[in-house]
């Protein structure tokens, strides 16, 4: 593990552990949105964004919708749902990963027209609900080598998952077990995610030839930043005019 992986792994680690101990699932979502993972991964990673990170978005709503199905839906237990979830999320990755030309200029824009149209879908179609809310009654210092174990396990894998691995749910798995009494509330957010973090990677994309990596990614908080509060002001319009 390099210096970034260790800080990837620390920055992750006290995310998971804020949505642990967040109480309701509004502030658990909104906590899962940062892209704190994304941003160190890409560090880690030391490749330039292309369309395996776009379609990291995909596989990231993916795995948090089976999650909700895997669990309310099919009655499976929480930890078996993200276990499936997970694997799927690794299996699919991989095989996109070495199968399709996801370096290519052309296929990140196919991607990225992809990925921000599923997500402006999501965005209307999936209303609020009052889910209860939760906080872990595990006691911090049990909790956090738990999901330092788990975050390490991940990063061990990043090679095998490239670009993958800068949207893979690291914090997600986390946030699925803690809110697994509002699993709908949180897979609502995936469609500010993909909005959000989506243009964010373009912006990265466009910028990274001629800033290098950390412009690149200095540009892409700004553009995220910007992004998170048109699309939340936007998804609040759309559904005060449904109710």
């Amino acid at each position: 593990m390099n210096c970034w992986d260790i800080t990837l792994l620390i920055v992750v680690s006290i995310q998971a552990t804020s949505v642990a101990y967040a109480r309701t699932p509004q502030t658990k979502a909104l906590l899962v949105t940062f892209p704190l993972p994304t941003s160190f991964a890409y560090l880690a990673l030391g490749q330039p964004v292309d369309a395996t990170n776009m379609l990291g978005l995909a596989l990231l709503m993916l795995f948090t919708h089976i999650v909700r199905w895997l669990h309310v839906f099919w009655n499976q237990h929480i930890i078996v749902a993200i276990v499936c979830a997970a694997f799927l999320y690794t299996l699919l990755g991989c095989a996109i990963a070495h199968l399709l030309p996801c370096h290519e200029n052309g296929m990140f824009w196919m991607a990225s027209g992809a990925v921000l149209l599923l997500g402006w879908a999501l965005l209307w179609f999936q209303p609020p609900r009052d889910e209860p809310s939760h906080r872990s009654p595990l006691p911090i210092h049990l909790k956090l080598p738990i999901i330092m174990a788990v975050i390490t396990g991940l990063i061990l894998g990043k090679h095998w998952l490239q670009g993958f691995m800068t949207v893979f749910p690291m914090v997600g798995v986390v946030a699925a077990y803690e809110a697994r009494h509002s699993l709908w509330t949180m897979s609502r957010q995936m469609s500010v995610i993909m909005l959000t973090i989506g243009v964010m990677l373009i912006a990265m994309h466009l910028a990274q030839p001629h800033t290098g990596q950390y412009g690149a990614l200095a540009i892409g908080w700004l553009v995220f930043a910007c992004a998170l509060s048109a699309v939340l002001w936007t998804r609040n319009i759309l559904h005060d005019k449904l109710k």
